[in-house]
């Protein structure tokens, strides 16, 4: 049976503030934690005003300090955005400090748009292989007697887990390649989920790092104590990806009824489409959804998201999965 992890963006709600977002993570944390959940991932953005996880290596030293047996790391760090030196210097810092538990996942997009990305002072005119040989670099960076002349101070020798994260067949090729990890994005990009599966597994090369490969999947789950909550709670993030979608991106709104009947064939179709990677209801229903998920994929660890307006709504969810999912695994 896979495991089961959570990727928190850290929400900020409409009406509430970023502080009250990273209290609600490290609550989160700390209750999934209890719960038998894997790992606990929060991902890069930035310019978005519904998440609050572009500071992403320090919210991951928040969550990991008030946290004592998860694993806490990034899903992903957009490595384009920043040099890799600082990348190993950052993960090196939290592996440091929290020995055992850090994660670094990394993505090739810039986790923004143009705008945002030229004020990151990303080079936007940077050709394709400059992302294989960041994470080539970067990864020497962790060894034991890296190439390089510089030296991550702290981060030589540490060895922190590095993953490649991935919405398309590149990210399967490279992760393939170079015998690392695979994190498919299929939560909100689900079209090439199958194809880059199959690829990943096909052309997996074992490495130090793995000897066979390792598929995470991200799934949705908007759980409740019934399937009518349950709809009624997944409108929020309905709304906010149709925003997002649209070129307006939002803060997580609050649930609407009905939602999904006001809204046109376009919208429709790309909910359909997105939700394919979901599980909304009650228990039952979660429990099913999940068991054919994993079985039709064959994964070894889902990554559960659970974008919900109300905190103590969002906790039952995962509790839910915990109940159910989780329980069968003991």
């Amino acid at each position: 049976m896979a495991l089961f992890s959570v990727l928190d963006l850290s929400p900020i709600t409409q009406g509430s503030t970023a502080a009250q977002s990273f209290r609600n993570s490290l609550d989160l944390a700390q209750h999934v934690e209890r719960w038998g959940f894997n790992r606990y991932w929060l991902a890069e953005h930035h310019g978005m005003p519904g998440i609050a996880s572009a500071a992403t290596a320090v919210l991951i030293g928040h969550v990991a300090g008030g946290t004592s047996t998860i694993r806490v790391g990034a899903g992903g760090i957009m490595l384009p955005n920043h040099s890799p030196l600082v990348i190993a210097e950052q993960f090196g810092t939290l592996e440091s400090l929290y020995p055992g538990r850090i994660d670094l996942g990394l993505g090739r997009a810039p986790g923004s748009d143009p705008t945002t990305a030229r004020a990151l002072r990303r080079n936007l005119t940077s050709d394709t292989d400059e992302f294989p040989r960041d994470v080539v670099e970067l990864a020497d960076f962790f060894s034991d007697e890296p190439r390089q002349s510089v030296r991550a101070v702290p981060g030589t020798g540490l060895k922190v887990p590095l993953w490649i994260l991935g919405s398309s067949l590149f990210g399967a090729q490279l992760a393939a390649a170079l015998g690392l990890p695979f994190a498919f994005a299929s939560h909100f990009a689900p079209q090439q989920m199958m194809q880059a599966i199959e690829l990943y597994r096909q052309q997996f090369r074992p490495s130090r790092e793995r000897a066979k490969p390792y598929v995470m999947l991200g799934f949705n789950v908007f759980a409740a104590d019934s399937d009518d909550e349950a709809a009624f709670r997944a409108t929020s993030w309905q709304q906010a990806f149709v925003n997002l979608r649209s070129g307006r991106p939002s803060t997580l709104p609050p649930p609407v009824e009905g939602y999904l009947d006001s809204v046109g064939p376009q919208q429709r179709m790309l909910l359909d489409s997105v939700l394919s990677c979901s599980a909304i209801g009650a228990a039952p229903a979660i429990d099913a959804a999940i068991r054919r998920f994993i079985e039709r994929t064959g994964a070894d660890e889902l990554m559960i998201t659970s974008q919900i307006f109300d905190h103590a709504a969002r906790l039952r969810s995962y509790q839910i999965v915990a109940e159910t999912m989780i329980a069968a695994r003991r």
